[in-house]
């Protein structure tokens, strides 16, 4: 029972992080891919996972648990890119005329985007768990 309990709560949060996502790909380029979905609910666990797992120090700093969540997208979208983009040729994105780029997959302007973002995915992680899942009220040290 306790399984599918901690199932649900994740699939949850993986359809809140997917469609979230989505929707934010959709508002800034107009359009998104639905492995994009995938993507970004992998991404929104992951980042959720930084301050309530024993894998990572509980109480980590704020401002390094961003920097964290923008590595995680940062490296998520390197893989994906890889695999979508250039080992299966389907051209979902390409940040080739981003500065700092590599292989056209990832840059440093959307990296600092998704330290950025991860600040939102953090808190939005934290209360869902906090008010949907009855976890630990949310605190957060600088």
């Amino acid at each position: 029972m306790l399984h599918v309990k901690k199932s649900c709560k994740y699939l949850i949060l993986f359809l809140i992080g997917a469609f979230a996502y989505c929707g934010i790909e959709i508002i800034w380029r107009g359009y998104t891919h639905w492995t994009m979905g995938v993507l970004g609910g992998s991404c929104f666990i992951l980042i959720g996972l930084i301050n309530n797992s024993r894998f990572f120090y509980h109480l980590m700093p704020f401002r390094k648990q961003m920097i964290l969540g923008g590595l995680i997208v940062t490296v998520m979208e390197f893989i994906a890119g890889c695999i979508l983009n250039l080992w299966l040729g389907l051209g979902i994105w390409d940040y080739s005329q981003m500065p700092f780029n590599l292989c056209g997959q990832i840059c440093l302007p959307y990296t600092i985007l998704w330290i950025l973002l991860s600040a939102v995915c953090i808190v939005t992680d934290d209360w869902l768990r906090y008010l949907l899942f009855g976890e630990e009220k949310p605190e957060y040290v600088w």
